[in-house]
């Protein structure tokens, strides 16, 4: 069992609003060492791979800001590549009357993008828009739609069937 109390807030939330309470075992749980800014972290759900980030909020732009990128042989940061060993991709997004966290399965972001392939470069960070934001861009708007697919409210109350679902039902 993992000490909750030695991870960041937002993860030690979503473990007991989420994983704990819909019988989702994290194993291997570990910090990793760059990002620590977006609280990094890799752990396993029911044995599968999840990588996770908490999103920052921006003074300027809509949205939070998350990153996601690895350092290569050379030590300089590039994106993650679809052969990299995960299942799914978490973040963690908070204001202050709300909680959520995106729960983004790797084949999605290979299709949008995100991720490395041999035919495109992925990216190293991208915005997140939860429901609660008020887009004002097109592009943002196309964001919030496709990444509302894959949003779980965790307050004011957890949907734990809408949480098993996403977990569970898109590897």
């Amino acid at each position: 069992m993992i000490e909750i109390e030695t991870l960041n807030s937002g993860l030690s939330e979503a473990i007991k609003e989420v994983y704990n309470a819909c019988s989702l075992h994290i194993t291997d749980f570990e910090v990793e060492p760059e990002s620590q800014e977006y609280k990094a972290c890799r752990f396993r759900v029911n044995g599968a791979v999840v990588m996770g980030r908490e999103a920052k909020v921006t003074p300027k732009k809509v949205g939070q800001f998350v990153t996601f990128w690895q350092r290569n042989e050379t030590g300089i940061i590039a994106p993650f590549s679809e052969t990299d060993a995960f299942d799914y991709y978490t973040v963690n997004v908070r204001t202050e009357n709300r909680f959520g966290q995106f729960v983004f399965p790797k084949a999605v972001l290979i299709k949008k993008g995100i991720i490395s392939t041999e035919q495109k470069e992925g990216k190293r960070a991208f915005r997140v828009y939860p429901p609660w934001d008020m887009v004002h861009s097109k592009q943002a708007e196309q964001s919030q739609k496709w990444q509302s697919a894959f949003f779980l409210d965790l307050y004011p109350a957890t949907d734990r069937t809408r949480a098993k679902d996403l977990y569970i039902n898109h590897l």
